[in-house]
């Protein structure tokens, strides 16, 4: 469970020439100095209306910060023996191949049969303990329909070493996905925030609200009325991808909240209505994590993997070629 904050923080004089984030774990009590470090890096702290992503930041006396936080309720997940991919494994990590179907983390709905329960399973427990236990090991997240590769930390300092890699965007991720229509190369812009209206949609805008994203689309294989292509993110926003496909007018395959009015325009072709209608009832998103490429935490060497397309997406594609 968690609770949702937005308060208002005044710098007293015995706070003043601390480090922000000291400051604000001292003054906002019962979160640790982690919890609220993840909290300035994502961006939810501002000073007069100006965001201040910097945990080393030092405060004066009199300085008004706002803070928007979700205090996370310390709650026990049970382990569960279920079916794990592992590709990796030192004393710090652990590189998994998730796969569709599979939530990453407990959520209200959704307490058991998830990545994280899996995962105190199979490690013992031996997870990083950042966020309150509210997602053990979980530095990153794959929707629960999208499938491949992902990095898990096994403790604090890995995971704080590679929570400051994805804010940097050093680490290279590149996806494959099948999409509607048949796109160009090209780089795709812009801003990412929450939806007004339906908040667990995200919204796409060239006016620079919300967060930057930016993404490489390559054309890798044209099926005439859809295409797989390859996806390189620059940043990491949540639904990134799915916005960014949609707002090109190539919507992903088997996305039921972006793009779906713009699917129907591909099934008008009578030669091709065949690949329409197997597209069409393809069951998931039709896209999977192929690459996923970051410096160790403690041996300082640049570590790459890669996965191929799970067997959903490949047999997808032989009904294409068929048809």
């Amino acid at each position: 469970m968690s609770d949702f904050y937005n308060l208002k923080v005044n710098i007293n004089k015995g706070e003043s020439t601390k480090r922000l984030d000291k400051a604000l774990t001292n003054v906002l009590g019962k979160f640790s100095r982690s919890h609220i470090k993840i909290l300035i890096e994502n961006g939810n702290v501002k000073k007069n209306n100006k965001i201040i992503n910097d945990p080393s930041y030092i405060v004066k006396e009199g300085e008004i910060f706002e803070v928007s936080l979700i205090y996370i309720r310390p709650k026990k997940y049970e382990p569960e023996e279920l079916k794990l991919e592992i590709i990796y494994e030192d004393e710090d990590l652990l590189i998994v191949n998730k796969k569709a179907g599979m939530v990453t983390h407990p959520a209200p709905g959704n307490e058991n049969g998830t990545l994280v329960n899996a995962l105190l399973y199979y490690t013992k427990n031996k997870l990083s303990n950042i966020n309150n236990n509210s997602r053990p090991g979980i530095v990153h997240r794959l929707d629960k329909d999208t499938s491949g590769l992902m990095v898990i930390a096994k403790n604090d300092y890995a995971h704080l070493s590679l929570s400051e890699q994805f804010k940097l965007h050093t680490i290279t991720r590149k996806y494959q996905a099948l999409v509607w229509g048949i796109p160009n190369n090209q780089l795709i812009e812009g801003y990412i925030e929450r939806h007004k209206i339906n908040r667990k949609k995200m919204n796409l805008n060239k006016k620079g609200k919300g967060k930057y994203s930016k993404t490489e689309i390559i054309l890798k294989k044209n099926y005439q009325i859809a295409s797989l292509i390859e996806c390189i993110l620059f940043t990491g926003r949540t639904h990134q991808i799915r916005l960014h496909l949609t707002s090109i007018n190539t919507p992903l395959v088997g996305d039921k909240t972006y793009g779906k009015n713009k699917v129907n325009q591909f099934g008008k072709n009578k030669d091709t209505f065949n690949k329409f209608m197997i597209l069409k009832n393809f069951g998931r998103h039709a896209l999977h994590a192929v690459h996923l490429g970051f410096t160790h935490p403690k041996q300082n060497k640049k570590m790459e993997f890669n996965s191929k397309l799970p067997e959903d997406i490949t047999n997808l594609l032989d009904l294409l070629v068929k048809y």
